[in-house]
């Protein structure tokens, strides 16, 4: 091949499905390339003495079939495609050799120079592959390749390089989980579908830095429930849901953490479907997990908690319209994440008290998690009440009771403070980075 080394590569697509594919070593090289031949459909033999755990679980599994020994003449027979990425050099001059006689593409990940195909570096977002080959005097550059490769496919999940007047969805609702409040921590997929989108219903404790980039163009609703202030009336969202689709338009509900964790979401999927208006899921990261974990705190631990329990505090352990348990709550030994239950966690710490759960229990609020502006407050059972009165917490907060409040590092996840301070915590960072 070197006397063609001036000329470009040729790109092409190989649609290998049910076409023999033959791999040379079971090492990390073919740990990484065998998924997307897998996917592709190809008849795969890997020929090796050895393998990965991850490559021989695809062979228990049946994914691929799996020569246990070295390679030998012949083993390309009838192959269409051949992967050489054994640490044996001999053996990777003999198959490489096989497959210049056989007139085989074949890849060599030991001699680039040798082979007779390059593997692209590769990407996909939606239907869409994305594979890059970049060459320079000097020969191929693959980490030049696989940087390109990632702006591409990030442009594209995120909606940058979509065409200004191009759908890529149909009209209908997405009702996305935004996260904790963190933009960088909504999915990849909600944020293409917020870049596509019409008109997006926004919740207040939803990403709201991500509505600034939206273009001009996009109407933005705001459908925040303030607690004992202003809110939009869940009748009002879901017709303002049923209105903007029947109208031709691409929504997008743009809800705080996950739209089915306390979320009213499903309330909203089945005002939907009732209409028979096409309706999207995309789940989100619930603060339920992330808050405590940005402040350093684990909802399960080894020889700590076995279990965690998410539970709505927004009323009162004595109000008829409870639907908790929270005598039998007390009983666990694992950690409770309360929700929404700043206002009413002195009524609930009395009920765990008297209900069995020791007055000592360690309990940590965490306010604004993964924002700028979050902070951590530490108290027990016995005075967390106080507690988040004298501290002045405020919604949005999480709270964590349990053991695991006190097991940790010297300081908070990403932090120059240590745990247990009630002072904000990343204040002196820009808004949007992680805690």
């Amino acid at each position: 091949m070197a006397e063609h080394d001036d000329h470009p590569a040729y790109p092409v697509g190989l649609r290998l499905n049910g076409r023999r594919v033959v791999v040379v070593g079971g090492g990390q090289v073919a740990q990484r390339r065998l998924p997307a031949l897998i996917a592709a459909g190809a008849d795969i033999t890997l020929v090796s003495p050895s393998a990965t755990p991850s490559v021989e679980a695809m062979a228990d599994t049946g994914e691929i079939r799996w020569e246990r020994r070295r390679y030998q003449d012949g083993d390309l027979t009838d192959t269409w495609y051949a992967l050489v990425a054994s640490s044996d050099a001999e053996a990777n001059d003999a198959a490489s050799a096989e497959a210049e006689r056989t007139r085989t593409w074949c890849v060599r990940s030991d001699d680039a120079e040798a082979a007779t195909a390059w593997t692209p570096a590769t990407g996909r977002s939606e239907g869409i592959t994305v594979a890059v080959l970049t060459t320079t005097s000097q020969g191929r550059d693959p980490r030049h390749s696989a940087a390109v490769r990632d702006a591409i496919v990030e442009g594209l999940r995120d909606g940058t390089l979509a065409a200004p007047h191009h759908r890529t969805r149909a009209p209908g609702v997405a009702l996305v989980g935004g996260g904790p409040g963190d933009p960088d921590l909504i999915t990849v997929r909600g944020r293409r579908l917020l870049a596509e989108a019409d008109v997006v219903i926004a919740d207040r404790l939803g990403p709201r830095d991500l509505l600034d980039e939206l273009p001009p163009h996009v109407e933005v609703i705001d459908a925040a429930k303030i607690p004992y202030g202003r809110y939009m009336a869940q009748e009002a969202i879901n017709q303002a849901l049923i209105d903007h689709a029947k109208a031709g338009r691409s929504v997008v509900r743009l809800k705080g953490g996950d739209p089915f964790v306390f979320g009213r979401g499903m309330e909203e999927a089945q005002a939907l479907a009732a209409e028979g208006i096409a309706c999207t899921v995309v789940p989100g990261i619930s603060s339920s997990i992330s808050v405590p974990g940005a402040a350093g705190i684990p909802v399960t631990h080894r020889g700590v908690a076995h279990e965690f329990t998410v539970v709505s505090g927004h009323v009162a352990p004595d109000d008829p319209r409870s639907l908790v348990d929270w005598k039998a709550l007390a009983r666990l030994r694992g950690t409770l994440v309360l929700l929404m239950a700043v206002d009413k966690i002195g009524p609930i710490s009395q009920a765990l008290i008297a209900h069995g759960k020791s007055p000592d229990t360690p309990v940590a609020l965490v306010q604004e998690g993964t924002t700028a502006a979050q902070r951590r407050v530490d108290a027990t059972l016995a005075d967390v009440g106080e507690r988040a009165v004298a501290e002045e917490v405020r919604p949005p907060a999480v709270i964590v009771i349990g053991d695991v409040v006190a097991v940790g590092t010297d300081r908070p996840v990403g932090t120059d403070r240590p745990v247990g301070t009630d002072r904000p915590v990343g204040t002196d960072r820009p808004a949007g980075t992680e805690d």
